[in-house]
């Protein structure tokens, strides 16, 4: 299974495979048409409330995981997450981000979640 993060302002690659926005809000400076995204899944990103609170800086990023692998269990994000294993087991899957310091981020939680 190959899982892996990368940043949206990274040029696509050929083994990115199946390409999935896991940012809430669409990133800035980037123009839709520009860049290739399979899928955004929304309903699989933090919380507003979540993403501010850490985002402010209130709280460590092991707090952070904590909390939203908590929220990834309500019913929406739980199928939306299966639906990404599902992918993953069917080829590579590459999940982007704007995040500054992807390893600290929500994506990598993702990354583990679906490779688990």
């Amino acid at each position: 299974m190959t899982v892996r993060v990368r940043r949206i302002y990274d040029e696509p690659e050929p083994d990115d495979g199946l390409r999935v926005l896991v940012d809430r809000l669409w990133p800035r400076g980037v123009a839709k048409d520009a860049v290739h995204v399979d899928e955004w899944p929304k309903g699989l990103t933090p919380s507003t409330e979540l993403r501010h609170w850490y985002h402010a800086g209130d709280g460590s990023y092991e707090e952070f995981r904590r909390r939203y692998e908590a929220e990834l269990t309500a019913p929406e994000a739980a199928e939306l997450l299966a639906r990404l294993r599902e992918s993953a087991r069917k080829g590579p899957v590459t999940l982007l981000t704007a995040s500054k310091r992807p390893a600290e981020s929500h994506a990598s939680v993702l990354e583990g979640l679906v490779r688990d």
